[in-house]
């Protein structure tokens, strides 16, 4: 895992459209390379048993694979979490994040509608102008 590479705030809608590049585990947004993504939403599912739930930001839905420590927590439907981790793109299956960190913001109601403020800022500011140069 290359820790230099920042792991960008990012909704579902936007994973969709990052691809594989040359180098191992490393995906690029236009122009923007990364190894891991941040995401906030609501588990839609929470099994957990498996390692598997799965997330709804409001934009789409992805999988997120959790081990040790986080499969002994209680994860439940409906709760708002915020989650970092390796952005993985599998042959005949569908996108996941190995999760690497998982926090419940559940106790947190104003977290959600700032996560897309958050999101938007961060665009704006840093992303964009990225993305423009490449025009």
């Amino acid at each position: 895992m290359d820790y230099s590479l920042a792991a960008p705030k990012l909704l579902c809608a936007q994973l969709k459209e990052a691809r594989q590049t040359s180098s191992q585990n490393v995906m690029s947004l236009g122009g923007i390379l990364f190894q891991r993504a941040w995401l906030q939403g609501v588990l839609v599912s929470a099994s957990g048993e498996d390692g598997r739930l799965i997330l709804d930001d409001g934009t789409g839905v992805i999988a997120l694979n959790i081990s040790g420590e986080f499969r002994q927590r209680q994860w439940r439907a409906g709760m708002y979490v915020m989650v970092v981790g390796a952005y993985l793109m599998r042959p005949a299956e569908p996108p996941a994040i190995k999760v690497h960190k998982i926090v419940d913001l559940t106790a947190f109601p104003d977290r959600e509608a700032m996560w897309y403020l958050e999101v938007m800022e961060v665009y704006n500011l840093f992303y964009q102008p990225l993305l423009d140069l490449e025009d």
